[in-house]
């Protein structure tokens, strides 16, 4: 089976407090981890919640990247979607952790769009 993306879901705990509410300083280093994934960034938009908190997601030409922090309890939730095969989501992933100062990264990758062959596509109804 060959698939279409690998999309990494990442759990970082233990990140500093004053770079996960800082919207630009996210920002940055999500862009920054597109670019260290080898990726083209294409758009991005973050929001600022009040009292604390960003979101923030960033278009690349080989799918995105997103995020959702928690200040106050040094958790960012990342999620990083990549198609084709020049593009390692994990770079991302590990970058992203760095930069936060994170004590610990839980994640795991899942396997988008499945297909057996061209003519065939994998259906799974819910």
């Amino acid at each position: 089976m060959q698939s279409l993306g690998r999309h990494v879901l990442a759990e970082l705990y233990g990140c500093r407090f004053e770079v996960l509410n800082d919207i630009d300083k996210v920002q940055d280093i999500m862009v920054n981890a597109a670019l260290e994934a080898g990726a083209e960034v294409r758009e991005m938009v973050f929001h600022k919640f009040s009292p604390q908190g960003v979101s923030g997601v960033v278009v690349i030409s080989e799918s995105h990247l997103a995020i959702h922090t928690w200040p106050e309890l040094g958790y960012a939730a990342v999620d990083v979607f990549t198609c084709g095969e020049r593009v390692n989501p994990w770079d991302a992933c590990n970058y992203v952790a760095e930069m936060f100062q994170s004590e610990t990264m839980d994640a795991n990758e899942v396997k988008r769009g499945l297909i057996a062959n061209q003519d065939e596509r994998l259906v799974v109804n819910i």
